[in-house]
């Protein structure tokens, strides 16, 4: 499973059998992922302090588009590779969303208590 961060807003306006696309889509040509062990870097470079946020749990068996595993974007040196996923979301690829609320000062990490597939 890989991870995509998601205001609560986006994840609720999609219509069942529809797809969900970022600005990053069009801006860069894929959808940013993690994974669980990373999520919390994006987390807490783009989003820190933002209490309307969930993890979607997508599948990448279930996406129609290519995902590459590749540099961060912006790249920077000793981070790892996240996965990019080359074309919208179908919503029936997201097989979970999670709340996925800061700690009390703001910052992010994967709650232990989050059961991924």
């Amino acid at each position: 499973m890989i991870l995509h961060i998601c205001p609560r807003g986006e994840w609720a306006a999609v219509p069942a059998g529809g797809e969900y696309r970022t600005a990053s889509l069009d801006d860069a040509g894929f959808i940013h992922c993690s994974e669980r062990g990373t999520v919390h870097l994006p987390a807490n470079r783009l989003y820190a302090g933002r209490t309307d946020l969930l993890l979607l749990e997508v599948d990448p068996a279930l996406v129609d588009a290519e995902v590459r595993w590749e540099p961060a974007d912006p790249p920077a040196p000793g981070m790892p590779w996240f996965p990019h996923v080359y074309g919208p979301l179908p919503r029936a690829a997201v097989v979970a969303a999670h709340p996925f609320p800061p700690d009390t000062d703001g910052s992010f990490r994967l709650p232990e208590a989050l059961a991924l597939g």
